[in-house]
């Protein structure tokens, strides 16, 4: 490499020439050529994100590779502090003007929960607003929310829908309680007595388990939108006494969810749902399969397992007062009139409309913008309800349009942070979005208010607090989703080679994993079970998927894990395990990646551009392990490939359902194809799960991968530090941000790497208390 592009390189860390030696030693062969492996050039580090990856690469021993001569430990160490320390004093000037994270906007989920809880309504308005961008790996992250026209359009338009559901403009709907049965309602459909039985009682039974024979509740069709209590009477019927799994689902939100009837003995199942006008009930048996529609005798005569359902009572739309708390939140105790063409439509009224308007926008825009407010900030709604007034809108339209305003402006949709120390408004805010994906309560807003929030132990107070509460379950879903993929798990459908995928099994893939980080983070427990724990939480149906017996029905146990099942940890998962797969097959190279960038923290660069595909059984492969071993003896792909291959080779396993194999699954004939009697599959190639490790450790399956995992406990808490952070704040920690993330790791070492610990270092730091 010429010396002036050395010298440019080195820039960025002040010339340091023990730098420049230490590089032109360890990288210049690899990453100072006009080919460099990994598309990364010396002569391109003047990037401050550039230096970072330089750091990370180095700090975790990934470079210089094994294959080359190790640097000296204490030149190493001296190195890494230079670049630290001039990466430090490039970045102090930026944070010092802008902060380290950028303005940040509230994405789909959080606008949703954020309207929800402001005007106090449970209707969900993610499907409404435009989809988020994410970046590193989250969609909180204020590089990829950008704000366009469209976007904030879709805004406008939620902000309306919310209002319709939150304002009412009709007296107090009649409250119903009925019972339906099949004398009183006839709320099933019989198919002539093909898939039903009709007993003496009234009492309907169900032996079949397609989606078109489901006990639908016809003769509920609720009038009023609202919530709705649902007592639902069943057993289970002739089913050897076992219970029996039925799935309710809801017209307006869809599954509610699953329940055990128990055998021959009559259970009330009581539920509380949402309901859209003219929506309905159905109820559907599970793993009953289709054999009652072949059999001789049809449903009179069936003897195998059925569902019996006694009858359904409904009770609503439930209300304690009139109009609902999401009303009198924006109109307080203003009065309602008819209008003059439709005396059953009401709007609020005001004797005097300006007065009452600016008192009502300014508490409501000071919830709205989480803080406390300026006559300033108040006034340009104010002016619009006027406006709209002297334009002759009511009252009750004119405040529509100035609430929907004060939703969609620049101080509701972004969170407010200053560069430097966040003040206790915006301090509350960033603990709100990180563990409840909403907006502060009240009591984050008084503590805010009196300057207590910040002091450590009531920090420490209100995140315990916080955790305990139901509104945490976002946390696990909104970080937990993203973090281990748990979202993408409708992204494939498995192929006819897996015949026992179905809707239940899936359901309880993404539950177990959810229990699990919710126990861990519950009870404090080492963040290393994410990697090897000796329990996990199944239900009948996924304790059946991975062989473990004595679990029946839908509800979830937390389970100590027999040696034998191969199972403990996310990495063995079956939602894991599905989302990392594509439905058909599996690869080693997108389940490497997986657990170099989600577990380990240490994601490979991507590959160059002319590095074609891999596909089975080309260019005279016969598996795709033997075309890997070509990628790793090609000297540009070999040092990213003798990381990525070693996880993705142990994980093939497990199939694209998370189901364990000791062989290929395949739908046709082909060489060393073999047939297996009963199932719709044939056999293939023997899995070889067996690999080498970077460090020349041979690893023969899973439970030895894991422990060579467990080795290095600190980089798997380093790695989960900086994703926490980066949801946390919605920035990625930098290069000049190491220190305090290798201070979080010192700190709960001390403590048996405890998670729940994790959360509250991370609270505490400085990462998450500035900007």
């Amino acid at each position: 490499m010429h010396v002036f592009l050395l010298l440019a390189a080195l820039a960025a860390v002040g010339d340091d020439p023990q730098v420049g030696a230490f590089l032109t030693r360890h990288c210049r062969e690899c990453h100072g050529t006009e080919k460099p492996k990994g598309d990364f050039r010396l002569d391109q580090l003047a990037a401050g994100d550039r230096w970072s990856a330089v750091l990370e690469q180095l700090q975790s021993g990934a470079m210089p590779p094994k294959s080359k001569p190790r640097p000296d430990a204490a030149d190493l160490k001296t190195v890494l502090e230079r670049i630290r320390t001039a990466v430090d004093a490039s970045e102090s000037k930026r944070r010092a003007e802008h902060g380290r994270v950028v303005l940040r906007r509230l994405n789909r989920t959080e606008y949703s929960n954020t309207v929800g809880d402001l005007l106090g309504v449970e209707t969900d308005f993610k499907g409404l607003l435009a989809l988020d961008g994410t970046s590193d790996g989250f969609d909180n992250v204020g590089a990829a929310l950008h704000l366009s026209s469209f976007a904030l359009e879709r805004y406008l338009e939620a902000a309306g829908s919310a209002l319709n559901v939150a304002i009412v403009n009709r007296s107090a709907p009649a409250k119903i309680q009925k019972r339906y049965t099949l004398k009183n309602s006839h709320y099933v459909r019989t198919y002539n007595d093909l898939f039903y039985r009709v007993l003496e009682d009234e009492t309907v039974v169900c032996f079949q388990s397609s989606h078109d024979t489901r006990v639908y509740v016809d003769g509920f069709w609720p009038q009023d939108r609202g919530h709705y209590r649902i007592r639902v009477c069943a057993s289970g019927f002739q089913s050897s006494g076992k219970p029996v799994t039925f799935d309710v689902t809801s017209h307006t939100t869809g599954l509610v969810g699953y329940f055990d009837a128990p055998a021959d003995t009559p259970t009330v199942f009581e539920f509380v749902v949402r309901m859209e006008p003219r929506s309905g009930l159905s109820i559907l048996p599970y793993g009953l399969g289709n054999a009652v529609s072949r059999h001789p005798g049809k449903a009179p005569k069936y003897t195998g397992p059925g569902l019996a359902v006694h009858w359904v009572e409904v009770e609503g739309p439930l209300h304690d007062s009139w109009p609902p708390p999401s009303h009198r939140r924006l109109f307080g105790e203003l009065g309602q009139a008819p209008l003059p063409k439709d005396r059953s439509f009401l709007e609020v009224v005001s004797k005097s409309p300006e007065s009452d308007a600016e008192t009502l926008l300014r508490g409501f825009v000071r919830r709205a913008f989480r803080r406390d407010v300026r006559d300033a900030e108040v006034r340009p709604f104010v002016d619009l309800v006027k406006a709209r007034l002297a334009e002759k809108d009511s009252f009750e339209q004119a405040m529509r349009a100035g609430f929907s305003a004060v939703m969609t402006s620049p101080n509701f949709l972004f969170l407010d942070e200053k560069p430097g120390k966040l003040d206790g408004t915006a301090l509350a805010s960033r603990l709100s979005y990180f563990l409840w994906s909403t907006m502060p309560d009240d009591e984050l807003m008084a503590l805010a208010a009196t300057g207590r929030l910040g002091e450590p132990a009531t920090l420490r107070a209100q995140v315990e607090r916080m955790l305990k509460s139901p509104k945490a379950d976002a946390f696990t879903r909104n970080f937990c989703g993203q973090w281990l993929g748990l979202r993408d798990i409708d992204f494939t459908e498995p192929s006819g080679a897996y015949p026992e995928f179905d809707q239940m099994l899936k359901a309880s893939m993404v539950r177990e994993t959810e229990l699990f980080f919710a126990e861990i983070l519950k009870e404090d427990l080492s963040l290393a079970n994410f990697v090897a724990s000796d329990f996990s939480f199944l239900n009948g149906r996924l304790a059946r998927h991975y062989g473990i017996p004595g679990i029946d029905g839908w509800e979830f146990h937390k389970v100590p894990l027999p040696p034998e099942s191969h199972r403990g940890g996310v990495l063995t998962m079956a939602s894991v395990l599905k989302v990392t797969a594509n439905g058909t097959t599996t690869s080693p190279i997108k389940r490497g990646v997986w657990v170099l960038e989600r577990i380990l923290g240490t994601p490979p660069p991507k590959p160059p551009a002319n590095v074609a595909a891999l596909e089975p059984d080309i260019r005279g492969a016969k598996t795709l392990r033997e075309q890997l071993a070509k990628h790793r003896n090609d000297p540009t792909c070999a040092s990213c490939h003798s990381r990525i291959d070693p996880p993705g080779f142990v994980l093939e396993s497990f199939d694209v359902i998370g189901g364990w194999r000791d062989f290929y699954r395949v739908t046709s004939w082909g060489p060393g194809v073999k047939e297996i009697k009963g199932q719709r599959y044939l056999r293939a190639q023997d899995v070889d799960p067996t690999t080498e490790l970077p460090d020349g450790q041979k690893i023969r399956n899973i439970e030895e991968f894991k422990q060579a995992l467990l080795r290095d406990k600190d980089q798997l808490a380093r790695s989960l530090a900086r994703r926490l952070v980066t949801y946390a704040t919605g920035g990625a920690p930098e290069a000049s941000d190491q220190r305090e993330i290798e201070a979080i790791v010192d700190r709960i070492r001390e403590k048996n790497y405890g998670f729940r610990t994790l959360v509250h270092e991370i609270v505490q730091s400085r990462l998450f208390r500035e900007k």
